[in-house]
């Protein structure tokens, strides 16, 4: 009896989602995230790096990886969710991996369309945006606005993503893996585009809807800490002088009608 071959079994994706207290939510995105990939033809890995949630979160996580093709990843405590993402990546299977949040503010049927997006336009990159046309943050109050787009400006010199500061997202698995952290905060995208020096990211719209279900995880720290990666990453640019400009492809809000 011949067994199936390696390629026909590895995934097509890996998402690794970081959670800390997301019982509530977390069996709903997986059920969610394998329906959709299912029906779009894509064999999807999920990695769960939970930071020791004192709410069960890692627990329903095992239960979830006995029913699905789900990897869970124990930590010991909040270790930061850069950090969470690079172990995540450390055990992916597939050669595309990926970022997003437990709570819905990432919608799981794009992850399909970020898929077949980063395999037609060969890209590097695939960066979900809420501020390319079409893109959108609904409800969110004047001074969270602010601060976002603040934040995402004070990016601009350093990426053409316009969402710098996005934490939905595909990368290639090698790229990933070969690039050095430095940042354990939660700006993980910035800081692999500039570090790894990608050369091809493209940037897609999308809605973002707020948390439905407990406490946003922006702080004043997490701020502060935003600063100071900005600050090594300029460093950094001005350390290696200028870099071969990266291919920027933004792709227009999907019609109704159709699909990529």
């Amino acid at each position: 009896m011949h067994s199936a071959p390696a390629d026909a079994l590895r995934p097509d994706l890996t998402m690794v989602v970081p959670t800390y207290n997301e019982r509530e939510r977390i069996a709903e995105l997986t059920a969610a995230l394998f329906r959709v990939c299912t029906s779009a033809g894509v064999r999807l890995e999920l990695v769960i790096v939970d930071d020791n949630s004192p709410d069960g979160t890692g627990e329903v996580a095992d239960g979830l990886a006995r029913e699905y093709p789900v990897r869970v990843i124990h930590r010991s405590g909040k270790l930061g969710l850069g950090t969470a993402v690079v172990e995540g990546f450390g055990v992916a299977a597939a050669g595309v991996v990926g970022v997003m949040d437990a709570d819905f503010s990432h919608p799981p049927a794009l992850v399909p369309r970020m898929l077949a997006i980063f395999r037609k336009t060969r890209a590097d990159v695939v960066v979900a945006s809420r501020y390319v046309r079409g893109g959108s943050t609904p409800d969110w109050p004047l001074k969270r606005r602010v601060l976002s787009r603040a934040a995402c400006l004070l990016a601009r010199p350093l990426s053409p993503i316009r969402d710098a500061a996005s934490g939905f997202f595909l990368i290639r698995r090698e790229i990933a893996r070969a690039t050095i952290i430095r940042a354990g905060g939660f700006k993980i995208c910035l800081e692999l585009i500039v570090r790894s020096g990608a050369s091809r990211l493209v940037e897609l719209p999308y809605r973002f809807d707020d948390r439905e279900l407990g406490a946003s995880k922006m702080s004043l720290r997490e701020a502060a800490g935003y600063l100071v990666q900005l600050r090594d990453l300029y460093r950094l640019r001005l350390t290696v002088g200028r870099q071969k400009p990266a291919e920027y492809l933004r792709i227009d809000p999907e019609p109704a009608s159709s699909a990529i």
